[in-house]
């Protein structure tokens, strides 16, 4: 019996409980709110609904804060109950071992596989899920009683003068504030969490050597030099905003000062579905489309600047992945950023001064090129630096189109490798967490949040000053 329960699909259990407890729970202290208005003895503080909001919610607390202790904490104390029932003969097995054989035991367990001849896994899987059915009959058993004790107590202090809606409001409050403690609690735990390892890093290699050595081979754990990925970094960032900052400018020019409302209505929506499409599809086009072009077209340099006698050997190196690939597709996948914020800058420009310098004999364009792009000016250096931010953080572009060559080449055909296609290339495979190789995508990912973070801030601090002018 218990092993059939330790098959309870217990994570769409729990939420269809919920929404069965708080409609309950919702619908009892609404009726019970309209029973005692049709009394007629006195008319109540709040609303209805606010008395059934009111229930739903001490309701909605206990089972709430148990589903979350059993997803927390469910495996652990199954995986700890039965380590601590296993024969002495496991103590021999070390912490990785165990681990790995206990992983084993819950996917077979969850798998409901045939476990073969093998008859101790057999009963340490058996007892495994009698361990989870037990764990799941106690979940549910706790919030059947959390629910109903927070649904009786609470419709017991609906009254005429209760302040249900106060009461709820106050309630809302503390939800929205938990939200917003959890996204705050998010960063700093990925912050506390890059700073702790990156220091482990940096205790076996110096700082100085990894910001400014030029010499990258981390997979053989002998040079860490990281300023070839910087270079390769920004570098595919520069061509991509030298595609996206024009065109994605323009184009929001183009859409707020000239096209009329027909040509808006159809333009714009083809223009942000750029921002739609999965960046592995750029990263296919890259590799299949652009890269193949790119390399075709410094073939033909060569060969031309080659016949024509400027130069005895090729110029360019032609790999079949490069920098220059990857930076076009980039750009053409940040265009749609640069130019959705630049269009709801440039709107946001008062018309009092477009009215003004038509007054003085200004033309469209004159009027555009001298008080339009000016006054939005910092909006637009916003949405550019929050654009090279997006380039900088991209990964499956340039893993797929740009190479992994950790090189210093001011050559566009070349293959460089940035910040991000190294971070997925060391994560990848059986290294421990303690290894100086897997150590140093940590200290990576700390730089490349230093910059983004800093290009944010600077970002951020420039429409500040935008909307103290304008608002």
């Amino acid at each position: 019996m218990l092993q059939q329960l330790g098959h309870l699909p217990m994570g769409w259990l729990l939420i269809a409980l919920i929404a069965v407890f708080a409609s309950i729970a919702f619908f009892a202290g609404r009726v019970r709110a309209e029973r005692i208005l049709l009394s007629g003895e006195q008319s109540l503080h709040s609303r209805p609904n606010y008395h059934g909001y009111f229930v739903a919610m001490w309701a909605l607390v206990p089972a709430v804060l148990v589903a979350l202790a059993y997803a927390i904490g469910a495996e652990g104390i199954s995986r700890n109950q039965l380590v601590s029932e296993l024969p002495p003969a496991f103590d021999l097995l070390s912490d990785a071992e165990m681990k790995t054989y206990l992983d084993s035991v819950a996917q077979a367990a969850l798998a409901r596989e045939d476990t073969g001849t093998d008859l101790v896994f057999t009963a340490v899987t058996h007892r495994y899920l009698e361990i989870r059915g037990s764990l799941n009959i106690g979940a549910l058993a706790l919030m059947v009683i959390g629910a109903l004790g927070g649904l009786i107590f609470s419709r017991r202090r609906l009254g005429t003068s209760f302040r249900a809606r106060s009461l709820v409001e106050r309630g809302m409050e503390t939800v929205l504030f938990l939200c917003a403690a959890v996204a705050i609690a998010t960063t700093v735990g990925i912050v506390t969490s890059l700073l702790y390892e990156s220091i482990q890093f940096f205790r076996a290699v110096p700082i100085w050597d990894f910001l400014f050595g030029t010499r990258w081979n981390a997979q053989t754990e002998a040079e860490f030099g990281a300023l070839p990925l910087f270079f390769g970094t920004f570098t595919i960032a520069l061509i991509a905003m030298l595609v996206a900052a024009p065109i994605g400018l323009f184009s929001a020019i183009y859409l707020s000062e000239y096209a009329g409302p027909k040509a808006r209505g159809w333009i714009k929506p083809i223009l942000e579905i750029l921002a739609g499409i999965p960046t592995v599809v750029y990263g296919f086009f890259a590799l299949l489309v652009v890269a193949p072009a790119v390399r075709g077209l410094a073939i033909w340099i060569n060969e031309t600047l080659i016949n024509i006698g400027l130069t005895t050997e090729p110029l360019l190196a032609a790999q079949p992945t490069s920098a220059l690939a990857a930076g076009l597709v980039m750009g053409i996948m940040v265009i749609p950023f640069v130019s959705s914020l630049s269009d709801d800058v440039i709107n946001a420009v008062p018309q009092t001064l477009r009215d003004g310098a038509y007054a003085l004999g200004a033309t469209k364009s004159e009027t555009v090129r001298n008080v339009v792009v000016p006054a939005a000016l910092p909006g637009i250096i916003a949405a550019l630096l929050l654009a090279v931010s997006r380039a900088i953080g991209e990964t499956m572009i340039v893993v797929m189109a740009a190479g992994k060559s950790a090189r210093i080449s001011m050559d566009p055909t070349s293959d460089l490798t940035t910040i991000t296609v190294q971070i997925v290339s060391l994560m990848t495979g059986e290294t421990g967490f303690d290894d100086p190789k897997t150590l140093s995508a940590f200290a990576l990912g700390l730089v490349l949040f230093a910059v983004t973070l800093l290009f944010n801030v600077i970002a951020l601090r420039v429409v500040q000053k935008y909307r103290e002018k304008y608002d």
